[in-house]
């Protein structure tokens, strides 16, 4: 039996991120939804969710994910969230939106790719992956993206370059109108996806295993429901009946019910996410390995951070030092922050 139409036919994407990286305000732009419609409990932002809608004359479908490749989710939720995005997205997402917070270090989501790689194999990253970024609202007025990705955020080039330099932002300054366009203008990276791809979406070991499970699951309860409408009749289904009887409406009428029931899927967490190197008898709570991840990688990020024009004050109030020091320090920061300012009105 062929894979439906319907399945062919629509884009299917699936949206990634950190807590507070912008994935439920990514899903709400793409198809138009309001907040609400998404779930405002707390289970509506600790489970996968699927939202369909038709973008541009395109049927699309948007699965959104709770974060699972941070040090705070442990193994049982990460394989809980990774087998449910895995089945929502069957038979394959034509492209992973990794959302990426433009104001925060980049060591997550690098991780997070590394684990697309070992689930998906390598062109799951350089294929079909692209960083949306977020929290554009934090940089500066006249500031380009790209030109804030070359000077200050190496780090977050190196997401980039690693998903074949595609990237994209949905945070426009032109109200709804904007917006749409760049909706418009993501989806046309996707089909440019689709496009470069030998297949028409990204294909691999364990999709094609998802899915044959999720055919059989769909067959088994379609039979299940003509038994019940047929019970009183002296001819019912029976186990042995072929999957020719079941049709591909029925099918896909019960798809959604059928990719939730699958379960937890065999996936080796251990050796994508290899298990802490604290000792067992003094095991760290995972929050504080959380807050201790998010600390480090502050301080190695801070220099991207601080503006030249900041990073001069302090150096000079560190060599004065003292209470002038510090003052002269800040005076210094801010004439040379107002100097670059006119300096860049008078360019323009």
């Amino acid at each position: 039996m062929s894979a439906s139409a319907s399945q062919s036919a629509e884009l299917r994407l699936v949206v990634l991120g950190r807590p507070g990286a912008g994935k439920r305000s990514a899903v709400s732009t793409i198809l138009g939804l309001e907040d609400s419609e998404q779930g405002t409990n707390a289970a509506a932002t600790q489970e996968c969710s699927k939202h369909r809608g038709e973008v541009a004359g395109r049927k699309v479908v948007v699965v959104s994910s709770p974060a699972w490749f941070g040090s705070g989710c442990n193994p049982e939720e990460r394989r809980k969230h990774i087998s449910s995005f895995i089945t929502l997205s069957s038979p394959g997402p034509h492209a992973f939106l990794l959302c990426v917070p433009v104001n925060q270090p980049a060591d997550e989501e690098a991780k997070s790719l590394d684990v697309l790689m070992k689930l998906f194999g390598p062109s799951a990253v350089s294929s079909n992956t692209i960083i949306l970024f977020t929290h554009m609202e934090e940089l500066e007025e006249d500031e380009k993206l790209d030109e804030y990705l070359v000077t200050w955020r190496k780090d977050l080039q190196e997401l980039v370059e690693r998903c074949g330099e595609r990237y994209h932002t949905l945070e426009t300054c032109s109200g709804e109108p904007g917006e749409r366009k760049a909706v418009e203008e993501l989806l046309e990276k996707v089909e440019q996806i689709v496009r470069e791809s030998e297949s028409q979406h990204l294909s691999c070991p364990l999709y094609q295993e998802v899915e044959e499970r999720v055919r059989e699951r769909q067959v088994e309860i379609v039979r299940q429901r003509k038994a019940e409408e047929l019970k009183n009749d002296q001819e019912s289904p029976t186990d042995s009946e072929p999957e020719e009887n079941v049709t591909e409406e029925e099918m896909e009428a019960v798809r959604e019910e059928a990719e939730r029931s699958i379960g937890d899927l065999n996936v080796d967490i251990d050796s994508i996410f290899p298990p802490s190197t604290v000792s067992p008898s003094s095991p760290v709570p995972f929050f504080l390995l959380g807050l201790w991840e998010k600390l480090t990688s502050w301080v190695s990020w801070l220099p991207n951070l601080v503006r030249r024009e900041a990073l001069f004050g302090a150096l000079v109030g560190l060599f004065v030092g003292g209470p002038v020091g510090g003052m002269l320090g800040a005076t210094v920061g801010s004439v040379a922050t107002e100097v670059g300012r006119r300096k860049t009105q008078q360019n323009k």
